[in-house]
């Protein structure tokens, strides 16, 4: 009764916010609001195979008709409400950029904070506003008063952006990073756990946690991790690009000191959008990547000083959330899991053919990793796009190489129909 009468309310507080975007003037906007509205009545979970209700979804998106994106995992698509609240901002904010952008617009900033920091679950003061998951993690990674010979936890797997900046980091300071290299996927909790904790050593003072790890879907218990690392007073760094918005939790949940995530991905807000948590009191020893005025401030907001920004862009994220939040955080995520086992299951019959990730859903979700016996990933890759106009991207980083297959939620099951079709073809 409770996630019902949250639905209701998140229901209406979007399409009142949404009244002055042509979609929902149109039949096939009023239809997924009437469709919704039905569905209210219904557990969150129960309409993840409603293919009725996901096709009004893929109304939504002005996906190509032509081509089938199975790289989300990358960057997503955003809903048409969301392109279109870009464009109104845009178009306003050139009458006169001064005055609208700086003056009028900006004035929504601080209840997108607001906004964000309900879809977080924690206090609009831990939450700021950037351009990408790279730009968040980033700040924290440059920020942190580390010295030579203090020690990093980390991973292989971890998204290059962020090795490389690790790097810099141990090559100007000298402070030292401690790899781990793990065989995923692994459906062991205890395996990941002890895997970093068998890392720490007196010296750690910080480790870095990739949620879900982009190259093949891998969910790391971050909890776990993070409640190993406090015993020992080690801090927690968290790399959510591929969690927030696609798994059901809250950042507190995860007992971090940091996170960072790039909105433009399971979001669906506009390209160039992220954000940046970082716990109430960490936030005036940790120094910004952009030059504040008081660098040692306890106020979030010293991460924000990149100078001038698309207001259009960062104001159009609310509308993401309103769109995310309409269909329901436990409804999205069922129904990607849902995606992927769709497809995983047929293509498992297919001669040579293995996935690369867990298929459980403690282990993954949206995104998995494709892999045919003595084939190249690039190959698969290709054949898939230049024959099928499938388009994926072929995986070879550290000890994972296969094919990644990343549907979102307005992939239809024609399309995991074709995806099949294509591996049958490749596979005889």
């Amino acid at each position: 009764m409770k996630e019902r009468r949250q639905f209701i309310q998140q229901l209406s507080k979007f399409t009142a916010a949404a009244t002055f975007l042509p979609f929902f003037q149109t039949a096939n906007g009023q239809a997924l609001v009437r469709s919704l509205e039905s569905n209210a009545n219904e557990q969150l979970g129960d309409s993840s195979n409603d293919e009725d209700f996901w096709n009004l979804i893929h109304q939504a998106y002005t996906v190509s008709p032509n081509i089938i994106n199975l790289n989300n995992g990358g960057v997503s698509p955003q809903p048409l409400v969301v392109q279109e609240a870009v464009e109104h901002y845009n178009r306003l904010s050139n009458e006169a950029p001064s005055l609208y952008m700086w003056r009028r617009l900006d004035e929504g900033k601080e209840p997108l904070r607001r906004k964000l920091a309900n879809l977080a679950g924690c206090s609009n003061e831990e939450i700021a506003i950037n351009r990408n998951s790279s730009e968040a993690l980033e700040t924290v990674i440059f920020g942190l008063q580390l010295k030579a010979g203090d020690e990093v936890v980390l991973t292989k797997q971890d998204y290059p952006n962020m090795i490389n900046a690790w790097k810099q980091r141990a090559l100007r300071d000298g402070i030292v990073l401690k790899w781990l290299d793990f065989q995923f996927p692994i459906e062991d909790k205890q395996v990941i756990v002890e895997g970093f904790t068998k890392a720490f050593t007196p010296r750690t003072r910080i480790v870095h946690i990739t949620h879900m790890i982009n190259w093949m879907g891998q969910i790391l218990p971050v909890r776990e991790i993070a409640d190993e690392a406090r015993k020992r007073g080690i801090e927690v760094l968290v790399d959510g690009a591929h969690t927030f918005a696609h798994l059901d939790f809250k950042i507190p949940d995860l007992n971090c000191d940091y996170f960072g995530t790039s909105l433009h991905k399971w979001l669906c807000a506009p390209f160039g959008s992220g954000l940046l948590y970082v716990k109430k009191e960490k936030i005036g020893k940790l120094f910004p990547l952009f030059a504040a005025s008081e660098p040692g401030s306890d106020n979030i907001r010293k991460f924000e000083n990149f100078g001038t920004r698309s207001i259009a862009i960062e104001q159009a994220i609310g509308h993401a959330v309103n769109f995310h939040e309409m269909i329901g955080i436990k409804r999205k995520q069922e129904r990607l899991h849902f995606l992927k086992t769709y497809w995983t299951e047929k293509a498992l019959e297919l001669p040579g053919v293995s996935i690369g990730t867990s298929l459980m859903p403690e282990y993954s979700c949206g995104i998995s990793l494709l892999q045919i016996k003595d084939k190249n990933p690039s190959d698969v890759a290709s054949f898939l796009f230049t024959k099928y106009k499938i388009h994926s991207v072929a995986i070879n980083w550290e000890n994972i190489h296969g094919v990644r297959i990343t549907p979102n939620v307005y992939t239809r099951l024609k399309d995991l129909d074709r995806l099949v079709e294509a591996l049958t073809v490749f596979t005889s």
